[in-house]
């Protein structure tokens, strides 16, 4: 089955100086797009795409409220050693990243209680993780082969099981919010006061590094370890302009998130790029648009 829309064609006459190791990309819109969509395996990365949006849409709120976006960030390279070790076991490449990053994540909220705490235990954790993670690879070719697409995503090849464990994780994450919505939103916004007032600060570090740590899982397939920044960070903080509450910028982030995929997936179609750039360019566009719009009012102000 082909896993990649895009469409490499070397061309019949070469163009002189033209390297004979280099393939050449033909950038031609591809009329077929829509039948494209209509295949199983663009089903399954479209659904993918709204369940990873309403989990990252929700937690990138909270990710920049609580100044953690370099641990929302690390976690997603921390899960590494776990996906490159589940190559070497023959297990999913999802459980290895999970467990990985949920034990970092954990380790990082029993750590760190505060923010400059939580800088330092991640750092260590990532480095750490991240050298653990190229041992693994170096250990079997088949593990090196798999870093491309834990490094950059590759949403068109989750299967139908991936899509169910994604809504089963988005229902509970729904769950466990609707429970501790108020604490860990009082203790993200202002955590001294929080504590003041008898919120277990220590015990919300590590929910949410915990919750954080599922959403990456999921995330990671879409745009990699490398890229993750831009899905579940990039729409929360476009989110934050626009919106005035907590709650309506987590609907906006998420709205962001899912167009940001969804049009990524459209538009790989049509044209021959990797989905995962198109996505992470159109998060970032969506950014910069906001950010000058916002600029432009407050000049005019």
């Amino acid at each position: 089955m082909r896993t990649s829309i895009s469409r490499m064609r070397p061309q019949r006459h070469r163009q002189k100086g033209h390297d004979p190791n280099m393939s050449d990309i033909d950038f031609s819109f591809d009329p077929q797009w829509a039948q494209t969509l209509g295949m199983p395996f663009m089903h399954n990365a479209f659904l993918a795409g709204l369940c990873i949006a309403v989990a990252a849409g929700a937690m990138g709120y909270f990710t920049i409220a609580r100044h953690s976006t370099f641990a929302a960030h690390a976690l997603a390279h921390i899960g590494l050693p776990g996906a490159t070790g589940a190559v070497l076991l023959g297990l999913p490449v999802s459980l290895g990243l999970g467990i990985f990053a949920l034990a970092g994540a954990l380790v990082i909220g029993a750590l760190g209680k505060r923010a400059s705490q939580r800088e330092i235990a991640t750092g260590t954790v990532l480095a750490f993780a991240t050298g653990l993670g190229l041992f693994f690879a170096r250990l079997s070719s088949s593990a090196s082969q798999q870093m491309q697409s834990i490094l950059f995503g590759s949403i068109l090849t989750i299967t139908d099981d991936q899509v169910i464990g994604f809504a089963i994780f988005d229902i509970v994450l729904v769950i466990a919010l609707a429970v501790i919505y108020r604490p860990l939103l009082f203790s993200s916004l202002d955590e001294q006061v929080a504590q003041a007032k008898g919120v277990p600060i220590g015990l919300m570090n590590v929910l949410f590094m915990a919750i954080m740590a599922g959403v990456i899982t999921i995330a990671v397939p879409a745009v990699g370890t490398l890229l993750i920044f831009a899905l579940v960070v990039t729409p929360a903080a476009t989110a934050n302009i626009i919106a005035a509450s907590p709650l309506k910028a987590m609907c906006t982030a998420s709205v962001l998130c899912l167009v940001s995929i969804w049009g990524g997936l459209v538009l790989s179609a049509m044209f021959p790029a990797p989905p995962s750039f198109i996505i992470v360019t159109l998060s970032t566009l969506f950014w910069v648009i906001a950010r000058a719009v916002s600029a432009m009012k407050t000049t005019n102000a």
